[in-house]
């Protein structure tokens, strides 16, 4: 069943976006060689916390950590750690701000010093994606059309698609309906309503099945070939105005970089 927010819970929504994609950009200047993921995590926890805002997955169901920080073929969930980041590496940052009881959540792959062109090329390209996918975000449009669009956005790059992982409705809780698959069929699924706010997140690896599987840990997720994979992520109101992505800043995807990806 479809969970819409009030423009006023829709507002405090944006506000714990804002404070997402800053604090992303925050992490986006301090990733470089020689980094360890769980000198990111700590970082994240108190900054959120010095904003009067909260990282909502930390005892998530037990999780541990303030982030999820999954590097090379782990695509989701991994888990912060003291080995430090070497130059070539990709690094999916994701977090959930947690602002006065209303969440956003964003994930976003960096490269992590001189990254080959074919690890540049996929987080380009799911970045892409993603804001493809965003601007489809408009009220009577049926889920299936956007999740057909992220696969066929991904295997037409000749990439594995991992439909494991979705999209999610987002609130107060952190997952609501519906879910958000990254592979369907067009026409199919409950159709977006104004005022439903949802995550979109598409995952592509280098290799061409995007199978995963769950690490031993009981939380992350690694690509059965040991391929490389990207993974971004935009919590996305529906408004009757057109998509509103409330975790919208500019972000460059490679941590070290002076470019910048403009969402």
């Amino acid at each position: 069943m479809a969970i819409t927010k009030t423009a006023a819970q829709l507002e405090l929504m944006q506000k714990a976006g804002h404070l997402a994609a800053c604090c992303h950009r925050e992490v986006a200047a301090r990733l470089a060689p020689g980094v360890t993921t769980l000198e990111i995590d700590r970082f994240v926890e108190r900054w959120l916390l010095e904003q009067g805002a909260a990282a909502e997955q930390k005892g998530y169901y037990g999780y541990p950590y303030a982030t999820c920080s999954s590097v090379n073929h782990i695509v989701c969930h991994g888990f912060p750690s003291s080995r430090p980041l070497r130059s070539g590496d990709i690094v999916t940052i994701d977090f959930v701000v947690n602002f006065q009881g209303w969440l956003a959540d964003m994930a976003w792959t960096y490269g992590i010093g001189d990254v080959q062109p074919e690890k540049e090329r996929l987080m380009q390209h799911t970045l892409v994606t993603l804001q493809r996918a965003a601007l489809m975000a408009t009220p009577g449009t049926p889920i299936g059309d956007i999740a057909a669009e992220i696969g066929r956005l991904g295997r037409e790059a000749g990439y594995g698609v991992v439909t494991a992982l979705v999209g999610h409705g987002i609130g107060q809780k952190l997952h609501e309906d519906p879910e958000i698959p990254n592979d369907g069929c067009p026409g199919q699924g409950p159709v977006l309503e104004e005022g439903m706010v949802i995550t979109l997140e598409p995952v592509f690896t280098l290799g061409r099945t995007g199978d995963v599987l769950l690490g031993a840990d009981g939380w992350s997720v690694a690509t059965c070939d040991g391929s490389w994979g990207a993974h971004f992520e935009h919590t996305v109101a529906v408004t009757g105005d057109g998509p509103r992505i409330l975790t919208c800043l500019p972000i460059s995807p490679v941590g070290n970089s002076q470019r910048t990806t403009r969402q």
